[in-house]
């Protein structure tokens, strides 16, 4: 089934939870409301039109100062029909929470876990939502667009003119 047919199954059975559909260089994207995302993530990897039964990927997107600022993108894949879709949720900075989609595909669970950990948007539900990358104690989500840079200057014990004079590289 192409994806024009199976955007139609789903706007078909969900109606107003699918905000909008963005065609851009041959791949959709499906926008739909965070209250329906499990039911329709799940009637997408059911539906035997539709089979996305494979979570490749799920990322999210800080887009502040624009608003709504967060986006959670799940990309999807069927492998039976050989499709790809992705499915995007947009979130508020004072809500930033999503309900877990590990109960449909458990792949989901580590990419939950990395997307709070930097962007610190919650997975309700989610049955192990801590950090994955950073230490515990770290404080702020370093991937969100207003989180301060902080630099440390690395101090080197070498001279370019040591190196470039002993030329490890070369073979001489």
């Amino acid at each position: 089934m192409p994806i024009p047919e199976v955007i139609e199954r789903v706007r078909a059975r969900f109606g107003e939870a699918v905000q909008e559909v963005i065609e851009f260089r041959g791949e959709t994207t499906l926008v739909v409301r965070r209250e329906a995302l499990v039911e329709i993530c799940r009637f997408l990897r059911d539906d035997p039109a539709c089979r996305f039964n494979f979570l490749s990927d799920l990322c999210a997107v800080d887009y502040w100062p624009e608003r709504p600022r967060f986006a959670v993108n799940y990309h999807l894949y069927s492998l039976p029909h050989n499709l790809r879709l992705r499915v995007k949720v947009f979130l508020e900075e004072e809500d930033p929470v999503v309900p877990t989609v590990t109960g449909i595909w458990p792949t989901a669970n580590w990419h939950e876990r990395e997307v709070y950990d930097l962007f610190g948007i919650r997975f309700e539900g989610h049955p192990d939502l801590r950090r994955i990358l950073l230490p515990e104690d770290w404080e702020g989500h370093p991937l969100r667009r207003d989180h301060p840079l902080v630099v440390e200057p690395v101090q080197f014990s070498f001279n370019w003119r040591e190196i470039d004079a002993r030329k490890p590289y070369a073979r001489e």
